[in-house]
């Protein structure tokens, strides 16, 4: 596994939360922020913790990283944290993804070199809960932000990517919950409902 003075971790704040119709980032599971809560979780496992894009709440741990200019995308998120970070690799979640837990980011921190490490499941491909080499994906995601091309499978149809699924996923991600993304009111309310729970 990588030493926490080796790789860095960065929050995506941004998003136009349309579906949600409030700032995600500030959306409160049992009385604490999403954003707040991946940070923390990533403070757990990494040396830096950047606050990319967006207004962090106030009890987040990390540093502000502003997004670069361009379109609002996801992909000038990842451009910012990659920029910020002045070690080989970050691991990179939404804000949106709350329960995500220090033991899942630990597996993600620690399975083989690649350009990226990103899970799949059965929803697909999880680019913003991933890690990425930043001196491999910076020149990649720069370029395809400088030439419009903004899509994350896109990028990661251009990396050397190791996926993290099957039984590898279910043994670091036992109940599926590092993976929820909370887009919705009633996706709010079932995360809450695995907070309360333990699960």
């Amino acid at each position: 596994m990588a030493a926490a003075s080796e790789i860095d971790g960065a929050v995506l704040l941004g998003g136009a939360s349309r579906r949600m119709g409030r700032d995600k980032a500030r959306l409160q599971l049992l009385g604490v922020a999403s954003a707040t809560r991946v940070a923390r979780a990533l403070a757990e496992v990494c040396g830096n913790v950047w606050l990319v894009g967006g207004s962090a709440p106030e009890d987040a741990p990390g540093r502000a990283v502003p997004d670069p200019e361009g379109p609002r995308c996801a992909l000038r998120g990842l451009v910012a944290a990659l920029g910020a970070s002045p070690v080989r690799h970050v691991l990179v979640v939404a804000t949106d993804q709350p329960l995500v837990a220090p033991e899942f980011l630990s597996v993600l921190a620690a399975t083989e070199d690649a350009d990226a490490v990103v899970p799949r499941d059965a929803h697909g491909l999880h680019p913003l809960c991933a890690r990425y080499r930043c001196e491999s994906v910076l020149p990649v995601a720069r370029a395809r932000l400088a030439g419009d091309d903004l899509s994350l499978h896109g990028l990661l149809s251009a990396l050397d990517v190791k996926y993290l699924e099957g039984e590898a996923l279910r043994r670091a991600d036992p109940g599926g919950a590092s993976l929820l993304n909370v887009n919705t009111p009633e996706d709010l309310v079932r995360a809450e409902a695995r907070l309360r729970s333990g699960a």
